[in-house]
C-alpha cells in the first residue's frame, strides 16, 4: 500500500515566532515521523515575492525558517525538505494549470476579493495595487500540491478555498489530458492551538505582537513580562480561561502542570509570579532548540547544501518524470514521434536510449528513456566519465540490469520489468550494430 503523501509549505516572509512553533512547526515535525506517511516540506519563496519586495528580507527569512525547522527536529534524510525556487518544474506546471484555470474562479479567491473590496471602499479602481502575482497565487499553490500528487495538505481554515481550487484545476486538466493528478484533501487540525500575542490578540506579525521563537533568553523574559494582564492584585482569584498568560503556559505545559497552574490562578497567584513560571516553562522547551538554531544559523552554507540536495533528489524522483509525462500529455512532444493523419509516424520509433547531461550543480546525470517516456533517472555522478562508463557497460551487456537499478530510480508507473525489457532492447540493438560493422 502506497504511503500517504502530506505536503506543507512555509512562506519565507518573516521570522518564526512562538505561535508558528505551537500551531505549525511542532505538530508538523511530530507528524513527519508517522509510519506510512511520505512528507514534503518546502520553503515557499516564490509565494513570498507576492508581498515582500525586500530581497535581503526574503533571503534572511529563508535562512531563519530553514534553520528553525531543522533545529526543531525535521530530518531531511527522512522527509522531502526543499526550497520552492530550486524546483523549476513548479513553474512549468503553474503555466499548464494557468491554461486550464477559470478566471471566474480566480475572481472569487478570498485574498483577491478582499483587495477589491478594500479598493471599492476607498473609491479606487477594483484592481488598484493588485499584482498578477496575488491574483494567480491559487494556481501557484495548486502546482506545489499537484506536482507531487499530495494526498493531504494541512492548512488553516482560511486556506481551504485554495485546496478546493487546486482540486478544480486538477480535475479540469485530467478531463482534458487524461488521469494525471490525484485530488488533494485539506486537513484541518481542530486541536492546534492559536496563541495570543503580547496584546491579547492572535499572535501575528500583522499585529506586531509576536514573541520570536529563538529570542535570546533575556529578551524572551522581557517580552513575557510585557504581556498585557488585568489589574487583579496578588491574592485575588484570576480567570485562567481568559488569561493570555495562562493560554501561553497551557500550550507548553503538561496536563499536570496546567492543572497546577489553574489552581494557582484560583488561589490568586501574582501576575509577576505567573509570568516567571511562564518564562521558565517556555525556556525549558525552547532552550535546547535555540542552541541548535544558533549553530545552524551560523552555517548558512550547510543549510544551502541541505536544501539543494533535497531539491535535486526530489526533482530526480518525482518532478522531472512527472513533467516529462505532462509535457507529452499536452502535446509538447518529440516531433520524430508525431503522426500524419493520425496513422503514420514521420520516422520510425527510436529504441530505448540513455541521455547523459550536466546539471547546474556541476554534477552529471543520465536518463533512460523510451521515446518520450522516462523509465529511470540516475543519481549524480562526479564526472562525465563515471556516468559514461556505466552507460557503456549497460549498452554492451557487460553490466547487468542490477547495475542500472543501483545507479538510478525508476519513474512513477514504471516497473522493473519495464526497465529490464527496455535495457534488453538496447543491448540487442547494440549487438546488431556491432554485427553489421563486422
Amino acid at each position: 500500500m502506497s504511503p500517504t503523501r502530506v505536503l506543507t509549505g512555509i512562506t519565507t516572509s518573516g521570522t518564526p515566532h512562538l505561535g508558528n512553533y505551537v500551531g505549525a512547526i511542532r505538530p508538523a515535525v511530530a507528524a513527519s515521523r508517522a509510519p506510512d506517511v511520505e512528507s514534503f516540506y518546502f520553503l515557499a519563496d516564490y509565494h513570498a515575492l507576492i508581498k515582500v519586495q525586500d530581497p535581503a528580507r526574503v533571503q534572511r527569512s529563508t535562512l531563519e525558517i530553514a534553520a528553525t525547522w531543522l533545529a526543531c527536529g525535521l530530518e531531511p534524510d527522512k522527509v522531502w525538505f526543499y526550497r520552492q525556487s530550486d524546483v523549476p518544474e513548479v513553474q512549468e506546471l503553474t503555466w499548464f494549470l494557468t491554461c486550464v484555470a477559470g478566471k471566474g474562479l480566480l475572481n472569487r479567491a478570498h485574498a483577491y476579493k478582499a483587495a477589491v473590496d478594500k479598493n471599492r471602499e476607498a473609491g479606487e479602481d477594483d484592481d488598484a495595487g493588485v499584482s498578477a502575482g496575488l491574483f494567480m497565487y491559487p494556481v501557484l499553490m495548486a502546482a506545489d500540491i499537484l506536482l507531487f500528487n499530495a494526498n493531504q495538505v494541512p492548512v488553516g481554515r482560511d486556506q481551504i478555498q485554495h485546496i478546493e481550487m487546486a482540486r478544480d484545476f486538477g480535475q479540469r486538466f485530467n478531463h482534458l489530458y487524461g488521469d494525471h493528478f490525484v485530488m488533494p484533501e485539506a486537513v484541518i487540525d481542530e486541536n492546534v492551538a492559536t496563541l495570543p500575542g503580547l496584546d491579547g490578540r492572535k499572535m501575528s506579525k500583522s499585529y506586531d505582537n509576536t514573541i520570536p521563537l529563538f529570542a535570546p533568553r533575556e529578551t524572551l523574559k522581557k517580552l513575557i513580562y510585557s504581556i498585557v494582564t488585568d489589574s487583579r492584585a496578588p491574592g485575588e482569584p484570576k480567570d485562567a480561561d481568559n488569561s493570555n498568560v495562562f493560554q501561553l503556559y497551557q500550550a507548553f505545559a503538561s496536563n499536570e502542570e496546567t492543572a497546577a497552574m489553574r489552581r494557582a490562578f484560583a488561589d490568586g497567584i501574582a501576575w509577576g509570579e505567573a509570568k516567571q513560571a511562564l518564562f521558565e516553562r517556555i525556556d525549558r522547551e525552547i532552550s535546547p532548540l535555540r542552541e541548535k538554531y544558533d549553530a545552524l544559523i551560523a552555517q548558512p552554507a550547510h543549510i544551502e547544501t541541505i536544501l539543494r540536495d533535497g531539491a535535486q533528489r526530489l526533482r530526480a524522483r518525482y518532478a522531472r518524470p512527472t513533467l516529462d509525462t505532462l509535457r507529452s500529455a499536452v502535446g509538447l512532444r518529440d516531433l520524430s514521434q508525431a503522426q500524419v493523419d493520425g496513422k503514420t509516424k514521420i520516422t520510425k520509433a527510436t529504441a530505448p536510449a540513455f541521455k547523459q547531461y550536466r546539471e547546474a550543480d556541476g554534477r552529471f546525470y543520465f536518463k533512460f528513456v523510451d521515446g518520450d517516456r522516462l523509465l529511470a533517472q540516475s543519481r549524480a555522478f562526479d564526472s562525465a566519465r563515471d556516468a559514461g562508463t556505466l552507460i557503456a557497460g549497460l549498452k554492451s551487456g557487460a553490466s547487468g540490469v542490477d547495475a542500472l537499478f543501483e545507479a538510478s530510480t525508476s519513474a512513477d508507473g514504471v516497473t522493473q520489468d519495464d526497465v529490464r525489457e527496455a535495457l534488453a532492447a538496447v543491448v540487442e540493438a547494440e549487438q546488431e550494430k556491432s554485427a553489421q560493422k563486422a
